[in-house]
């Protein structure tokens, strides 16, 4: 009757997986973008002072993206894909790419987190800065690893374009 008991028990049921927003996004999970599947493989976490943000590594059948989201006065998603402009490792107040011009908004330093194929980047400090358009239809994303600079190009995106579904707990 142990053996029988044990299999029956209530520890033994199936726990009900979370419910994932853009800002719980876990590694594993599936998202469907633009009648795309991507599975996430990597996830940093950007901290500076008490404000966070996140960007999510998409790995697609054809491609890879990152998505960005956070929680400012209202949820800011994106979609980023890595160009090259070796002039951005300057953080210039100006940049062009493609004939459009895109100027400095912000920039700072965020310690990091990372998960997944991003977890190397625990603990590193990285200097960013991000620059947009006057149309504001696209933006450029600069971050400095200090070995590195890493340029994309990226657009926002509204919370109903993506559909998660959990990978895991």
């Amino acid at each position: 009757m142990g053996f029988l008991s044990r299999l029956f028990s209530k520890s033994n049921q199936t726990k009900e997986i979370k419910k994932r927003d853009v800002l719980s996004i876990q590694i594993g999970d599936i998202l469907e973008y633009d009648l795309v599947d991507y599975e996430v493989v990597g996830k940093i976490t950007y901290r500076e002072g008490k404000y966070k943000w996140y960007s999510y590594q998409l790995l697609g059948e054809n491609k890879s993206v990152w998505l960005s989201a956070e929680m400012d006065d209202e949820l800011e998603l994106g979609i980023y894909e890595k160009i090259q402009l070796p002039e951005a490792s300057q953080i210039p107040p100006k940049l062009e790419y493609k004939q459009t011009a895109y100027f400095l908004e912000e920039q700072g330093q965020a310690q990091v987190t990372g998960e997944g194929r991003s977890s190397p980047l625990t603990g590193q400090q990285m200097r960013y800065a991000e620059y947009s358009n006057q149309g504001e239809t696209s933006n450029i994303s600069v971050e400095d690893w200090g070995s590195e600079v890493e340029v994309s190009i990226g657009y926002t995106i509204q919370p109903y374009e993506i559909k998660i579904i959990a990978g895991s707990l």
